[in-house]
């Protein structure tokens, strides 16, 4: 952090997405949680859909010295579609503050210019690492509510280089931060975190995929409150938008 301290938003971005595709990230974030959701489809009949989502947002360090660290939609997207993953909708990022073992109570910092600074993005780690050390939280537990998640929803597609972010929950689960595309997609400030959800789910214990389940009629609904995101299948293609989006 401090070798990034002077860096511009941008350089800093870059170096993010650097190492944590060269695999400096704690061992902690290198296993996925299950998450389960049991409903009903549209007829009545039961079913549980169970998510494999990282335990906590992408950091870089060691499981007793790391940072968790925001980004830009572009390095967010690569980072997730090398390690096989993907952003939550606005409903999956519920989910696991639900079925979450650790709740963290959003702690805003004051409003200012230099909340995209490297020196905000510490600050506001230490006061997580605070919170966490004081309800004796192990890492690698699944843990939610400390930052707002960059998030898939069908705005990216409809308001092209921006990023969409949502959540910061209060301890009844409702959320600070509403669904926003405000910012530009290269915008990331210290309440950012990325979350990644596995692009492998599970349909009543068996394997399916993700974008599939969010597209389809019956069950899409069930992880997106926006109903089937029929283009989730080319999220992906988001990146070449966001590589535009301003601040």
């Amino acid at each position: 952090m401090a070798a990034v301290a002077g860096l511009g938003d941008q350089e800093r971005d870059t170096a993010i997405r650097h190492e944590l595709l060269s695999g400096n990230l704690p061992p902690f974030l290198r296993k996925a949680w299950p998450a389960t959701l049991n409903a009903s489809r549209p007829d009545g009949r039961p079913v549980q859909l169970t998510l494999c989502v990282l335990a906590d947002y992408l950091g870089i360090g060691s499981d007793s010295d790391f940072l968790l660290v925001p980004m830009g939609l572009d390095s967010a997207l690569a980072v997730a579609s090398t390690f096989g993953f993907m952003l939550p909708t606005r409903r999956i990022v519920d989910l696991i503050y639900r079925v979450a073992e650790v709740h963290l109570r959003p702690q805003p910092l004051p409003a200012s210019e230099r909340m995209r600074s490297t020196a905000y993005l510490q600050a506001h780690g230490a006061l997580v690492a605070q919170q966490r050390a004081a309800l004796g939280a192990a890492p690698g537990a699944l843990t939610a509510g400390h930052k707002k998640d960059l998030v898939l929803t069908e705005r990216l597609w409809q308001q092209t280089g921006r990023v969409a972010i949502y959540g910061w929950q209060r301890a009844d689960g409702s959320p600070i931060q509403p669904l926003s595309t405000v910012h530009g997609a290269r915008y990331a400030d210290y309440s950012h975190g990325v979350r990644l959800v596995s692009l492998t789910m599970f349909i009543d214990g068996s394997a399916a995929q993700l974008l599939d389940v969010l597209a389809d009629a019956e069950l899409g609904p069930l992880l997106s409150d926006e109903g089937p995101l029929t283009r989730a299948s080319d999220w992906l293609a988001l990146r070449a938008a966001s590589g535009d989006g301003g601040y």
